[in-house]
């Protein structure tokens, strides 16, 4: 957990750390933990707490328009300078008891239920799908939140709709899949694909749904290069699969009971890498500019000294890298 003496703590996650913001705000900190199957592991990916938060801000930025959002301030004299740039100062909430979740591609979790029953969260899918298939059009499939260390519970629409009503699931449905429409036709600019992603969401203070948490981190989203089709494979990915596979591999030696195993430095590297890289991709920034002076930030990226800082560094596990012109960067001032 990070200390932070002139802030008053109120709960630590798996990842980040919430602190009492003053005047009905919140100050979460996201740290270098990581986490698999609900667990924590004992060392750290350097950089991935401000990855998660400065891609958060693009995201929060740039769908803007699609729903109010909790960001209140990423920099400024209210964040500690101890945590400046793993911070954001966020409107306090009432948070939904539900994770909204959305694939446009069949992996993961939605791939094992679908083998089992041909289904997702009770929607019929067509038959014959293979792992990492693209979907017919993406659909939505929520799960609720559980105590810390249990896995989510996948639920159908009408669960959903018992948990939040009728008229505010409709309303998270329709969000979420908007959402990640936008942020897939996005990343798609960038040469990559948004395999699948969750949500949360909140009611603010006037009563209206708000996005909160993280939004279309590596954390919370899976991305796939495109153009490397892998029929009925899984495709790698910018996010912690890496890590999952390694602890379920034999080197890691964990008997999924006991408590995680250190991770090797060369997973912890290749983790690493994977979180620069796709900050690099979806905001043609690297992460050495990050945070900037407000100014800067109207700047194009191009003029942004992308070249030679830690988002620029290349993963040797990873794909040839796509020659692209960058785009803006999205980083204007709220």
């Amino acid at each position: 957990m990070t200390t932070l003496p002139v802030c008053r703590s109120i709960a630590t996650g798996k990842v980040r750390d919430l602190y009492d913001g003053g005047e009905d705000l919140l100050l979460v900190v996201a740290s270098d933990r990581i986490s698999a199957f609900e667990h924590v592991f004992p060392t750290p990916v350097p950089d991935k707490g401000r990855v998660l938060t400065a891609m958060s801000v693009f995201w929060f930025r740039e769908l803007a328009d699609v729903l109010p959002n909790h960001l209140v301030a990423c920099d400024g004299p209210r964040i500690p300078e101890a945590v400046r740039g793993r911070a954001l100062l966020v409107e306090r909430l009432d948070m939904l008891p539900i994770e909204a979740v959305v694939r446009g591609h069949l992996t993961g979790r939605g791939y094992a239920d679908y083998r089992r029953d041909g289904s997702v969260c009770g929607l019929e899918l067509p038959g014959g799908l293979a792992e990492s298939a693209r979907l017919p059009e993406p659909i939505f499939t929520p799960s609720t939140k559980t105590r810390p260390g249990e896995p989510d519970v996948n639920i159908d629409f009408d669960e959903f709709a018992t948990i939040l009503g009728r008229a505010l699931a409709e309303e998270v449905r329709e969000a979420s899949l908007e959402l990640y429409r936008r942020g897939a036709a996005l990343a798609a600019d960038q040469g990559l694909l948004l395999a699948d992603t969750k949500f949360e969401f909140g009611i603010g203070a006037g009563g209206g749904l708000v996005l909160a948490d993280e939004l279309l981190t590596p954390d919370s989203a899976r991305y796939w290069l495109a153009g490397a089709e892998r029929p009925g494979r899984r495709r790698p990915s910018f996010d912690k699969q890496h890590v999952r596979d390694w602890l379920v591999g034999p080197a890691s030696g964990w008997d999924c009971v006991s408590p995680l195993p250190p991770l090797p430095p060369d997973v912890v590297t290749a983790t690493r890498g994977r979180y620069l890289e796709a900050y690099r991709r979806i905001t043609g920034l690297s992460l050495a500019d990050w945070p900037r002076d407000p100014a800067d930030l109207r700047q194009p990226a191009g003029r942004l000294g992308q070249c030679g800082g830690a988002g620029d560094r290349r993963d040797p596990h990873l794909e040839h890298d796509l020659h692209r012109p960058r785009r803006a960067a999205a980083l204007q001032p709220r």
